[in-house]
């Protein structure tokens, strides 16, 4: 009941295409961000609540990859879920925005942090222009395979150039200190609230960026290509475009990835089992939506969790002793189980589910 239309009547072109059209979705919106960016600092700061909950732990294994991992999805949702361009090399383009910010900040004395990850989100674009272009003449899975072809690339090149690495015997880089403004994020609360300000930022811009003629676009060359095409909409252009803003997307996770995350990384850690994860997440989440990327990186950092969790109360409830390897062995064949699931039974994810309950309420107590 508490989330109907009635008495919200639009009487601007501006009222009826803004964001969130509904009242009750801007006060959800306002309420979710306010936790977000306050709230939980603000639980992490309260000594009674932090002697209960590790937060070190939520925010640096739980919130902050779980951001970035968004950002991530979001990206290759723009490519594959708005402009329907197959892509397998997500992790790949992550890998040199990560690189690349790395170099900027090490290269160039004084680069402020946050213009070496647009850099580095620049740098992933062009090389996604780059293996965009076999688009123009090839789609569907002989694309797949093209942008399969960027990954092993790119880790290829990490790989073979010492220069890139700063000549690191084994490839590995150390990010360099996370400032912005003067100001250290040392912290894991200070770091949670950098990328969180970072991943809203993106994800509106994405947000609006689909709901104009540029995503309208995207979406025209996905439905029927060559009836975009005849209308008059330029395919070279769109598609490369989609492929630049995807892995510039890509890009800045991949720098988040390294200086925000994990503080060291290496060619290997970017391998085609995480540019598999971050599929996972879109057809699990919602292929075409911007929620659906939120919600897939949310299932995907969750899940494990979740399996560890219950292993630990089985063995404590029962006495028993599981096999190493079990929990891993079954979240992956649970993430498969999923994947079919959802091809299956609701191609859209959870995103959909999340749209037809919001409609149910909306009707109720007749809904249909």
């Amino acid at each position: 009941m508490l989330y109907r239309e009635a008495g919200q009547f639009k009487t601007t072109y501006a009222a009826d295409q803004q964001l969130f059209p509904i009242r009750q979705d801007r006060i959800g919106m306002a309420i979710l961000l306010a936790v977000a960016f306050a709230g939980v600092p603000l639980a992490a700061a309260t000594p009674a609540i932090a002697g209960a909950i590790d937060f070190n732990y939520w925010f640096s294994g739980v919130l902050i990859p779980f951001l970035i991992f968004s950002l991530a999805a979001l990206g290759l949702n723009i490519l594959t879920g708005y402009a329907g361009q197959l892509s397998l090399g997500t992790a790949a383009f992550m890998a040199v925005g990560a690189f690349a910010a790395y170099n900027f900040e090490l290269r160039v004395p004084g680069m402020p942090m946050l213009l070496s990850f647009v850099l580095a989100g620049i740098v992933a674009a062009g090389i996604g222009i780059l293996f965009g272009l076999p688009s123009l003449r090839i789609k569907g899975f002989y694309l797949a395979v093209a942008t399969l072809a960027a990954q092993f690339f790119v880790v290829w090149v990490l790989t073979k150039f010492g220069w890139i690495s700063n000549y690191s015997s084994s490839g590995v880089i150390t990010a360099q200190k996370l400032v912005v403004f003067g100001y250290t994020f040392d912290t894991p609360v200070k770091r949670y609230v950098l990328v969180l300000a970072i991943v809203s930022v993106m994800a509106l811009a994405a947000k609006n960026m689909v709901r104009g003629s540029i995503g309208r676009a995207w979406m025209a060359v996905r439905d029927m290509d060559v009836a975009a095409e005849v209308v008059g909409i330029p395919m070279m252009k769109t598609k490369l475009l989609a492929f630049a803003i995807s892995s510039f997307y890509c890009g800045v996770a991949g720098a988040l990835y390294a200086f925000a995350y994990l503080g060291t990384v290496e060619p290997a850690g970017f391998e085609l089992d995480l540019s598999f994860r971050i599929l996972f997440m879109i057809i699990i989440g919602g292929v075409g939506s911007i929620l659906g990327s939120f919600l897939g990186a949310a299932f995907i950092v969750l899940l494990p969790i979740f399996m560890d969790l219950s292993a630990t109360s089985i063995e404590r409830s029962f006495g028993l002793a599981l096999p190493a390897g079990l929990v891993s062995n079954l979240t992956l064949i649970l993430f498969g189980a999923l994947i079919v699931f959802f091809l299956v039974v609701e191609p859209l994810g959870l995103a959909r589910l999340w749209q037809i309950a919001k409609e149910k309420l909306r009707l109720w107590p007749f809904p249909h």
